[in-house]
């Protein structure tokens, strides 16, 4: 009886303790991950908002996506392409010259006045387009620069083409089969404005649909965003935006 009762003992304590300690590190080891995985999550989404935070600066001061959504300056330029517009060209002196694509803030040229969503509204969607995830404010366009201030825009010469300062444009960017305008127009850009036109002249509309209207459809330099240099999307389509100075 004296002998039974110390095996019976080791019997029922041995084995646990002995099975029990790998159990219980394993154990304490499954505790700890629910535990971390918060602090995780928060590094993770303090990240994503850094990353955010970065392109938003990114695409207001440096470069910006531009999501083409008009057929207006084809074949440079197709429905659906995101343009990456060089913010810095005319920040340092620079203007824009005859045959580059800008982008610029309509308002005052183009349109009226910009679109009221109210002040939530206007920072979603400035911020989606800032991001190139949704279409250009209403303001927003892209057009090709045919004349600068001082310039006497004709059209067009015998041969059809548009005149700056009595010099026939070569302008090989045109939509094939388009003619370079078929609106005769004869102005003399003010100083501190652009004239800008469409590629694809027969689905644009640009500086001739509004001559009868108040500025004559000169769009401030003030008001350009910037230079349309790459396209970024599609990846079929990389590479240069598509240029060419007459």
């Amino acid at each position: 009886m004296d002998t039974e009762a110390p095996h019976t003992q080791r019997g029922h304590s041995s084995p646990d303790e002995g099975e029990g300690r790998p159990r219980s590190a394993f154990s304490v080891r499954r505790r700890r991950r629910p535990a971390e995985r918060p602090g995780g999550l928060r590094r993770a989404g303090v990240l994503g908002v850094l990353c955010t935070v970065f392109l938003l600066l990114f695409s207001n001061f440096v470069v910006q996506p531009f999501l083409i959504p008009s057929r207006s300056m084809e074949p440079a330029l197709q429905v659906g392409d995101r343009v990456l517009v060089n913010k810095l060209a005319y920040r340092f002196g620079d203007q824009p010259r005859r045959g580059d694509m800008v982008v610029f803030d309509g308002s005052g040229s183009f349109v009226r006045e910009r679109a009221d969503r109210g002040p939530v509204g206007d920072a979603l969607r400035g911020a989606a387009s800032a991001l190139g995830l949704a279409e250009p404010s209403d303001t927003d366009f892209v057009k090709r620069v045919v004349g600068v201030g001082g310039d006497d825009v004709v059209c067009c010469d015998a041969g059809g083409r548009i005149e700056v300062n009595g010099v026939a444009l070569d302008e090989p960017y045109l939509y094939p089969g388009d003619a370079p305008s078929k609106v005769p127009f004869r102005i003399v850009v003010p100083l501190g404005t652009l004239w800008v036109m469409g590629d694809h002249r027969s689905q644009s509309r640009d500086s001739r649909d509004h001559l009868g209207e108040p500025g004559g459809g000169m769009v401030p330099v003030e008001k350009v965003i910037g230079r349309a240099d790459w396209i970024g999307w599609p990846v079929s389509r990389w590479g240069s935006a598509g240029g060419g100075r007459g």
